[in-house]
């Protein structure tokens, strides 16, 4: 952490020299900046708002940051002096091309009325929402059809949409029969419209290389639905997505298929609701990321539980929260909604989580960061993203209220930028 942070003053210091440079030239030869005036900005380091800072933006991209920066009269001004202004949020659970009726969850009436079209044009819209909400950075888990995400991906390449940068995850790989049961042998298969089924690490690896070749940047496994995996099962797939720079992410409750994802090389669990204390001491020690998807009682009950068996989750889900806050287990935010509640649409179903975090008593400040610096990390983005620093990928958006207070109030977007461009000025 430290020699990142060396870097990248060392890249503020250059960056700000040119910068200084280029100033003296002729304000008519030079290329328009965007000059944003922060009342208030996130300090990465700190977890703290500095306060009345400057930020230069150039070929999306930002320049410096820092008080009574000289700029042109000739840029373009944004005065957000009244704001309280972030890094781009991310989120390490989406599914974008997915969602059910409130309590009535059914994998085979999607399979089969659903198209790959149909999810991808859903997919473009639920990406359009979490962009305008302040979700500049997602993770597509899965549960995409036939690839339907790659396509919203595409179509956000050509500015046909307006959407996050998306880390990929293709089709979920797992044991015989993915996350379906019941399937009556007639039907066999019906499950490989989301899932590869992969049983041996031969057949993983092959698995892996499909969906690289279909788009994926980054690699999920799904173990303890049907059967689990062992170590060496998960240490195939992070060996054969290393060769291409991806990382492996596994969905997993706890118990042995949770021990042999971290002591595998999983750079993340996904969900870990019954991880007990020795494991997360495991994954402190290894440094494996927990994507907690925590649920709120709303969430739970969305999803078909009844009142006691919702609140009885949300329980076990705080205490797991604070458990792993406690052992110092890396966090980042992540959601998997794939149920709108009633009137509200994904982005505000999805920031419902954030009362599970309140409840846990997690601080703001430290939930801030991980929905952007650690996400970063995760994601394998940290070096162009999660933070407002020189070099980086101008990802900016403001707050009318300071969420040190509330993080709920991360909810009160009034400013999105994504690689220099502004997506909402309210």
């Amino acid at each position: 952490m430290i020699d990142r942070i060396l870097v990248t003053r060392i890249k503020g210091y250059v960056l700000l020299l040119l910068y200084l440079c280029a100033w003296l030239i002729p304000f008519s030869s030079r290329a328009q900046n965007t000059v944003i005036k922060a009342g208030h900005l996130f300090n990465f380091r700190t977890g703290e708002f500095s306060q009345d800072q400057t930020v230069l933006v150039k070929e999306g991209k930002i320049l410096a940051v820092g008080r009574n920066l000289p700029y042109s009269r000739t840029d373009t001004l944004i005065d957000l002096s009244n704001a309280w202004v972030l890094p781009g949020l991310i989120d390490c659970h989406v599914h974008l091309t997915t969602n059910f009726p409130y309590r009535n969850l059914s994998l085979a009436q999607a399979y089969t009325t659903e198209s790959s079209s149909l999810r991808a044009l859903r997919g473009g819209h639920v990406a359009g929402q979490l962009l305008r909400g302040g979700f500049t950075t997602v993770k597509e888990i899965g549960n995409d059809a036939n690839y339907a995400s790659a396509d919203v991906i595409k179509a956000i390449n050509h500015g046909w949409l307006a959407g996050p940068h998306i880390v990929y995850a293709g089709k979920i790989i797992a044991p015989y029969g993915g996350q379906t049961s019941g399937v009556n042998s007639e039907h066999e298969h019906l499950w490989d419209f989301e899932f590869i089924d992969a049983d041996t690490p031969d057949e993983i690896k092959k698995a892996v290389r499909k969906n690289i070749y279909y788009g994926a940047t980054v690699i999920k496994l799904v173990s303890g639905d049907n059967a689990y995996y062992n170590v060496e099962d998960i240490q195939a797939a992070v060996q054969e997505a290393s060769k291409t720079g991806l990382k492996v992410t596994v969905h997993v409750m706890g118990g042995p298929a949770a021990r042999n994802a971290i002591l595998g090389g999983a750079a993340a669990i996904e969900h870990g609701f019954d991880l007990d204390d020795e494991l997360l001491r495991l994954m402190h020690k290894r440094g494996t990321f927990l994507v907690g998807t925590d649920f709120s009682f709303a969430n739970w009950y969305a999803y078909g539980m009844d009142s006691t068996a919702a609140h009885q989750l949300e329980s076990r889900g705080i205490d797991r929260l604070q458990r792993a806050y406690k052992s110092q287990v890396k966090l980042a935010f992540g959601t998997d909604i794939i149920v709108d509640l009633p009137g509200l649409n994904r982005l505000q179903t999805n920031l419902k989580e954030l009362q599970t975090w309140k409840l846990a008593k997690i601080p703001a400040a430290y939930t801030l960061q991980t929905m952007t610096l650690y996400a970063a990390e995760l994601l394998g983005v940290g070096e162009t993203r999660g933070v407002i620093a020189p070099a980086y990928w101008a990802d900016i958006i403001a707050l009318k209220s300071n969420p040190l207070a509330d993080i709920t109030r991360v909810e009160q977007v009034k400013f999105v930028m994504k690689k220099g461009k502004v997506v909402r000025l309210d």
